[in-house]
């Protein structure tokens, strides 16, 4: 039983596709939920409340409860205020999920400065900022004797796992969100939060924008729909629930596919020697790992 009923939640990135989906489904298991979403385009310009504020509406349509925010996630200041709106609004807040997100692609010799900052910006730091403020909070609430579980989950990217060309600020932006969870999950273990990511594989604004995927994840003119982004929503519901007996772990969802990534490890072949290499005998013991994969 996934105890999610009474909970809060503060989903980011909230205004469309995957967060859309996952405020909306978690709606539907009784959570109240901060609808966060600057309303940018894809590459982070603009600002527009209204996607944020039709979702909001389309929870409360349902009988559920959901209030709009609107802070960059991605500084302090708005990761303090994003929490701050869950307690002013429910007085309470026990989910926290990690979503929003910009595309700034380029190849590396073409990539300007500006546009490395703001992918890694608005993806890393925009994990990390509400993540700041809710652990303060649940620290605090421990401390006074609230014995109450808590859950983050975060938003990777299989570019962060599979080093997709173009993608140079994106990818170790969502590969540093994968050890970003795990070191959350170990340092706030202790204040009763468990921390996990997903890896999505889903039709958004953000994915169709890249060259021959918008062919691949066109929706079935009947049938399951294998790419659409609700079908990522149930995993992170499951992640965010009150028994989730999951953390520091990091799952990729695509469909109906959920499978458990193994983390970094030590397992592959090494080569020792008593002493220094030198630089001849090392050169020959290397050709023991064969040819780049």
């Amino acid at each position: 039983m996934v105890e999610l009923d009474g909970r809060v939640a503060i989903v980011t990135g909230a205004g469309r596709g995957l967060g859309r989906a996952h405020a909306l489904g978690l709606a539907a298991h009784g959570v109240r939920v901060v609808v966060n979403d600057m309303g940018t385009s894809n590459d982070g310009t603009g600002v527009d409340g209204s996607p944020a504020q039709e979702v909001v509406d389309e929870i409360r349509a349902t009988g559920g409860e959901a209030v709009v925010n609107c802070a960059d996630v991605a500084t302090w200041e708005g990761g303090e205020a994003v929490v701050q709106a869950a307690l002013d609004a429910f007085g309470e807040l026990d989910i926290l999920v990690n979503n929003a997100g910009i595309l700034r692609d380029s190849t590396i010799i073409n990539m300007s400065e500006s546009d490395f900052d703001e992918v890694l910006r608005v993806h890393l730091k925009g994990h990390a900022a509400p993540t700041k403020f809710a652990a303060t909070y649940w620290r605090a609430e421990h401390k006074s004797g609230v014995d109450r579980r808590r859950n983050l989950v975060h938003t990777g990217s299989t570019s962060g796992i599979y080093a997709n060309p173009g993608q140079s600020n994106y990818g170790p932006a969502k590969s540093g969100i994968v050890t970003f969870s795990q070191i959350a999950a170990k340092e706030l273990a202790k204040y009763g939060v468990v921390s996990n990511c997903v890896l999505p594989g889903a039709r958004t604004r953000l994915t169709l924008s890249s060259p021959g995927l918008p062919e691949i994840m066109e929706a079935p003119a009947e049938g399951f729909d294998q790419w659409d982004p609700a079908n990522v929503s149930p995993v992170v519901a499951y992640l965010a629930g009150a028994t989730c007996p999951f953390t520091g772990e990091t799952f990729y969802v695509q469909g109906g596919t959920v499978r458990r990534l193994e983390p970094w490890s030590l397992t592959g072949r090494s080569i020792e020697h008593p002493v220094r290499w030198t630089l001849d005998d090392l050169a020959a013991a290397m050709e023991t790992f064969g040819p780049s994969r």
